[in-house]
């Protein structure tokens, strides 16, 4: 079982694309007006994540969609009796089959009740690390626009050129016994961080690539540091519009090194994998990210 707290940085990026469309504003992608930085929903990644352990892992998740044989789309209560009938037989059984709700928790209604559990995962919402460039790209359909018409339709998409995004989250250790989470499940939760963002292969999520992930992995109970993701910064002699990829950019580590490195007595390890397209400056000095740290034990993620 999970004992002590963890936190997670995951950046990821995306090209000529759109990362997480808003279907309330013609399926753009999420912009904060105020700063130019791209958002993207924390549901976003746990789909990301759902559906990689479901379709590439052949885990059971409760979270999906499901047909009926007249084509309509299962409710939650009729979900909840595809793990029985009470709510005692409902609970035990989402928690020992369904890794996402021991996972990410889930609220799970019932005839007269329902069973909340709380997710020991939890994500902030991801934001770019730059201000993105928002463009609008037309083209004509394959068919035409009515019956005996010639003309073709139009069609009308939004995308990014270039976002690198990052989400940051914490592994609750209180949540976790509650929802018997494992370190099985933990080390499945990273993989389908990576891989499950570089096998989103859908016509608007195509070239998406994971870049960095990271778990800093705490010695005592209720402590972490908090706010890691916000250490993280872009050095580029581009404009932040003009980013194309990581030939633009350095990652500069130094204030999130600087402050891990004052806290080290309370770290237990921390477990990473970097993309090798991805170049690093800690302090203004150009390094290899493992050789940053002093006396914290690293830990490659195997995946």
């Amino acid at each position: 079982m999970i004992k002590n707290r963890s936190e997670l940085v995951f950046l990821y990026d995306i090209v000529d694309n759109n990362p997480n469309g808003d279907p309330l504003d013609s399926n753009k992608p999420r912009i904060d007006e105020e700063t130019g930085i791209n958002i993207v929903t924390e549901v976003r990644l746990k789909r990301t994540i759902r559906d990689y352990l479901n379709e590439y892992k052949g885990k059971e998740i409760f979270v999906r969609e499901i047909r009926d044989k007249d084509d309509k789309v299962q409710d939650g209560k009729t979900r909840a009796k595809d793990f029985g009938e009470s709510k005692e037989e409902v609970s035990k059984n989402v928690l020992e089959k369904c890794i996402d709700v021991r996972l990410f928790g889930a609220t799970i209604p019932l005839d007269k009740a329902s069973v909340t559990f709380t997710g020991p995962v939890q994500f902030n919402i991801g934001r770019s690390l730059h201000k993105v460039e928002l463009k609008r790209m037309k083209g004509t359909g394959a068919f035409a626009s009515g019956a005996k018409k010639d003309n073709k339709t139009f069609r009308e998409e939004y995308i990014l050129p270039y976002s690198l995004i990052g989400f940051y989250g914490i592994i609750n250790e209180h949540a976790a016994e509650k929802t018997n989470l494992s370190h099985e499940d933990i080390d499945l939760l990273l993989e389908g961080m990576w891989n499950g963002t570089k096998n989103l292969i859908s016509r608007s999520k195509i070239g998406q690539l994971p870049r960095i992930l990271i778990k800093v992995n705490y010695k005592e109970d209720n402590y972490h540091i908090g706010g890691l993701l916000s250490k993280f910064k872009l050095k580029s002699e581009v404009e932040d519009e003009a980013i194309r990829g990581p030939k633009d950019y350095l990652v500069e580590v130094g204030e999130f090194v600087n402050l891990l490195n004052r806290n080290k007595s309370n770290i237990d390890n921390l477990e990473y994998i970097i993309d090798e397209d991805i170049k690093f400056s800690c302090n203004g000095k150009i390094v290899k990210f493992e050789d940053c740290f002093e006396g914290i034990e690293m830990k490659k993620i195997s995946l």
